[in-house]
């Protein structure tokens, strides 16, 4: 007797088929045997009692504050809870509900559409990442004074390029780029600046390597001069805020742009950054900035999402978002984590920057298990590895079959 993972469909699958369940009968029993509990946030008391009685009467259940039942608060977040099968079911009763239930219902439905989302192809000019075969390594290429990790290391371009193709020959699926530290505390450098160290990099690279070249900057004037150098996506850690026109040259040179969460800028983001549930807030901040995103003309499919480790968190922060990293697939594209060296790991360790090897590990590993299609590292070598062994656990093949993509 054991019990079933219900978060792995795949594994469902796999039991019903051992015991031999109908072939028409797997997709029909799959919706009663995932459960999955939903948190919608500042309910009208109106749609509350609603929801919660439609859910009871499909035999699943519904969470609401007190304050609901005596009709003495307003608002309410609801926590719902059931089968996929009950979710069809309360989808179709609240369609054409009053009260803006409707919209609710629509959303339900989008959400498990987007978190059971797992096609995801990116294109960057001549190349295509498939990153629902494996997951995909940024190798990280700083060519700054004062980065926390490797500053200096790379300043000379020589060094810079023969660093970039060994990272390739490490199993690189991308390499990103960096002209300005970002660590906490770091001074802005001028556009000028930037430019003198990433341009005669880039302009090596594109002749030299085989992979996708990644400009990490979040000034519109240094993305455009790399773009048009040849670069195939943006990393900007503003999630395109600090530059009002790099929403603007992202959807005219139509390449991928990863958006991560940051709160505050890397000059104040560590001064006791609070949040009254991370999760929440992040998820917030990537709807609004993807909403902008669209807006501006940038494709849905050209879109990438990073939580941002390490950039406005603490500790704690950061390990809840490895913890529930999955929550985000629930806004449908796919998700970039860059735990590489981080002080999470040696405030968990006690270890300084050059000892953070095993601990960088177990994020990545446990980050890909999480939902991660992409991960950016220092360690190319050590992870590309690390992230084969998870696939393998993850897909329950042998990394072999996966690559082809």
């Amino acid at each position: 007797m054991r019990i079933i993972d219900t978060f792995d469909e795949k594994q469902i699958i796999r039991e019903m088929e051992d015991i031999g369940v109908h072939p028409k009968g797997i997709p029909l029993m799959l919706k009663k045997a995932i459960n999955r509990v939903v948190k919608i946030e500042g309910v009208d008391i109106r749609q509350a009692l609603i929801m919660k009685q439609e859910m009871l009467s499909v035999g699943g259940d519904a969470s609401v504050s007190k304050g609901v039942m005596d009709l003495s608060a307003k608002r309410t977040d609801v926590l719902l809870i059931g089968s996929m099968k009950q979710y069809d079911g309360l989808i179709e009763r609240l369609n054409g509900q009053p009260f803006g239930l409707s919209h609710i219902s629509n959303q339900l439905r989008d959400m498990f559409s987007n978190y059971n989302k797992e096609n995801f192809d990116l294109n960057c000019g001549k190349h295509c990442l498939r990153l629902s075969k494996r997951t995909y390594v940024m190798g990280i290429l700083n060519v700054t004074p004062d980065s926390f990790a490797d500053g200096g290391l790379y300043n000379d371009v020589e060094h810079a390029v023969l660093h970039a193709k060994q990272m390739v020959e490490d199993g690189a699926d991308i390499i990103d780029v960096g002209g300005e530290s970002t660590r906490p505390g770091a001074e802005k450098v001028t556009v000028k600046e930037e430019l003198k160290r990433v341009r005669p990099v880039i302009e090596r690279l594109v002749n030299e390597i085989s992979v996708p070249i990644s400009i990490d900057t979040y000034k519109s004037q240094v993305a455009k001069v790399c773009l048009d150098l040849g670069c195939h996506l943006v990393n900007d850690i503003s999630g395109l805020r600090f530059s009002p026109e790099m929403k603007e040259i992202v959807a005219e040179y139509d390449v991928p742009v990863i958006i991560m969460h940051i709160k505050g800028t890397p000059r104040d983001m560590q001064k006791a950054p609070r949040y009254k549930c991370v999760i929440s807030e992040i998820t917030s901040y990537f709807k609004d900035r993807i909403a902008e995103a669209l807006d501006s003309g940038i494709k849905r499919d050209k879109i990438i999402i990073d939580p941002g480790i390490g950039f406005g968190k603490t500790t704690s922060h950061n390990l809840e978002i490895i913890k529930r990293l999955r929550e985000f697939k629930s806004l449908g594209y796919p998700i970039l984590i860059g735990t590489s060296r981080k002080s999470l790991i040696g405030n968990v360790l006690d270890l300084p920057i050059e000892e953070r090897l095993e601990g960088t590990a177990a994020t990545v590993a446990l980050s890909i298990m999480n939902g991660a299609n992409i991960i950016r590292v220092h360690d190319v070598r050590e992870m590309v590895r690390v992230a084969k062994m998870t696939d393998a656990i993850r897909l329950g093949v042998a990394y072999e079959d996966t690559k082809s993509g």
